[in-house]
């Protein structure tokens, strides 16, 4: 079986959390114009994941006071949650903060061994770029590579996030030049290095007025530069749908028409309103899935699910019990489960797929008065 899966066994790995034989077996994931292609066989591979940190909330500030565990150095908790991931038919973990100087072989070998892969943020809540007082700076560049350093070994890493939701109000526009600096550096120190081509740096968008030109500024390239500053990928964080909506009501119709000729792949980066739910925010239904994975999936590469442990803002699906030996679900972990494991995803071969919009775009205007909008130098 080792490198040798047909593309009808990689499918059923993406999307049903089939197990690989070994940690050898996983096929890293790479960008093709506007979708994820397993690099073994050329089958798309659509995102069914989880968004996989405990008591941790990014949000382009930095807390000095703040800490976090690193949810991939934590051996015993990632082997307690994979049976319960794997029910969820999970393909992807969204972790928000790593330790680089932690051992964390445990954990991805076990989560490549059953074909999950992992999308990383570079920052954590000491070091990051601040919304409202924007910076690119050295101690910012050693955070960012040395996640790198410590993940690039790992064929199961799809790629990182230079930022999350750091443009969040009309008044942080500032802010999104700085995050693409870290876009620019960060894909340099990859290709510096020597490092898997494959692994791509993108940026996770808050669901605001602005999204649509900080869309249009992240994938557009200045002069003959090639790449360089554009983004491999648009993570998007989603809460429009919200009970038993519909795709007019959410407004999913909408950002299904703006993403279609974008020129990377798109997907939600969190998803799962806790809004209006009958019951109870530990009930959702999830109807979303049905669309997300229906007639979506020829723009968006499916979605990560906010969030695995239940916290203060009462969005998990499990709750931990018993000195956190063991997993207790919710009710929306069961309809989530219900819900993935009836849609069908349509998805097209890399072998049969011709990009038709991947080259960068042009820098967007940039209004009389405004800052600029280069990427600064750290």
């Amino acid at each position: 079986m080792k490198g040798i899966w047909t593309g009808a066994a990689a499918l059923v790995a993406a999307l049903a959390g089939v197990e690989a034989a070994s940690y050898d077996d996983i096929a890293p994931i790479e960008v093709y114009g506007q979708h994820f292609f397993y690099t073994n066989n050329g089958s798309q591979f659509l995102m069914k994941g989880v968004a996989y940190q405990q008591n941790y909330s990014p949000n382009g500030t930095t807390d000095s006071n703040a800490s976090y565990t690193d949810p991939l150095a934590d051996s015993a908790g990632c082997k307690r949650d994979l049976p319960y991931l794997k029910q969820l038919y999970t393909n992807v973990l969204r972790v928000y903060a790593i330790d680089p100087t932690k051992d964390h072989d445990d954990c991805m070998e076990t989560f490549a061994s059953a074909g999950i892969y992992v999308i990383a943020d570079l920052s954590e809540p000491k070091t990051s770029i601040v919304s409202d007082d924007p910076e690119w700076n050295v101690d910012l560049y050693r955070r960012y590579t040395g996640v790198v350093d410590a993940l690039s070994k790992y064929k199961n890493v799809i790629g990182f996030f230079a930022g999350n939701e750091n443009v969040s109000s009309g008044n942080q526009t500032a802010a999104a030049a700085f995050v693409k600096a870290a876009v620019r550096d960060t894909k340099g120190y990859i290709s510096s290095q020597n490092y898997r081509s494959t692994m791509g740096v993108g940026y996770a968008t808050a669901d605001v007025p602005t999204r649509d030109d900080l869309a249009a500024y992240f994938a557009c390239e200045p002069g003959n530069t090639g790449n360089a500053t554009q983004i491999d990928f648009w993570g998007y964080n989603v809460y429009s749908w919200c009970g038993d909506s519909n795709y007019a009501d959410s407004s999913y119709g909408e950002r299904y028409d703006f993403f279609k000729d974008y020129p990377v792949p798109v997907f939600f980066a969190e998803y799962g309103c806790i809004e209006g739910i009958t019951g109870g925010p530990t009930h959702r239904p999830f109807t979303e899935v049905q669309v997300l994975y229906g007639n979506m999936t020829d723009v968006f590469s499916g979605g990560i699910v906010y969030q695995w442990f239940m916290s203060e803002n009462n969005y998990g699906l499990v709750e931990l019990q018993d000195s956190d030996a063991s997993v207790s679900p919710y009710p929306d972990f069961t309809s989530l489960r219900s819900e993935l494991a009836s849609v069908t995803p349509t998805t097209t071969a890399r072998s049969k797929y011709t990009p038709s919009n991947s080259a960068p775009r042009a820098p967007p205007q940039v209004p009389p008065g405004s800052p600029s909008r280069r990427p600064p130098r750290p």
